[in-house]
């Protein structure tokens, strides 16, 4: 069964900054928490068939490779490692979709991820005990890269907390 996570946040960038940003998929480092480098390793650098290795330590990384391209509002990659999909996957595909937002020079952002865990019973059982770490990191992705589009800054573990900790307190 297919499991759906998503998180919206509004940017204050017109859709069209957010996308010039968005489409550098060499910079994902820069707001995905967790992330220490990021890698195009394909020839082409946008568009479907794109790839990127992106790395949680110097040695680990998992594959991401476009498969949807809507030029100025958002693509969809594929979670793999070479031909296998990305552990503990049997499918996960990321969704960055840009809109308009309501307010005039605003973007609304949704991250949203849906996967597909095997093992039956087992994937079943491990699904109930991920979804809220799931969950929780698609909306950090989504505040990091608010943070990040907003202040052309890589975002830190510490101003992601500080975000949510102002947010969360009705700021």
């Amino acid at each position: 069964m297919t499991q759906e996570v998503q998180a919206r946040v509004l940017i204050d960038l017109p859709r069209q900054q957010a996308w010039e940003k968005l489409r550098d998929i060499s910079v994902a480092h820069h707001y995905v928490p967790g992330l220490v480098d990021c890698k195009v390793v394909s020839e082409q650098r946008e568009g479907v068939g794109a790839s990127r290795h992106v790395y949680r330590s110097a040695r680990s990384y998992i594959q991401e490779t476009v498969t949807e391209w809507h030029d100025g509002h958002g693509f969809v990659i594929r979670l793999h490692k070479g031909d296998k999909p990305a552990a503990p996957f049997r499918e996960a595909h990321f969704h960055y979709e840009l809109e308009d937002g309501e307010r005039p020079g605003t973007t609304l952002f949704t991250a949203r991820m849906d996967y597909t865990l095997g093992w039956g019973l087992f994937g079943r059982w491990l699904e109930k005990r991920m979804a809220g770490m799931v969950q929780r990191t698609i909306a950090d992705v989504a505040a990091a890269m608010k943070l990040y589009y907003e202040t052309g800054e890589p975002t830190t573990p510490a101003a992601l907390k500080a975000y949510k900790s102002g947010r969360d307190a009705g700021t």
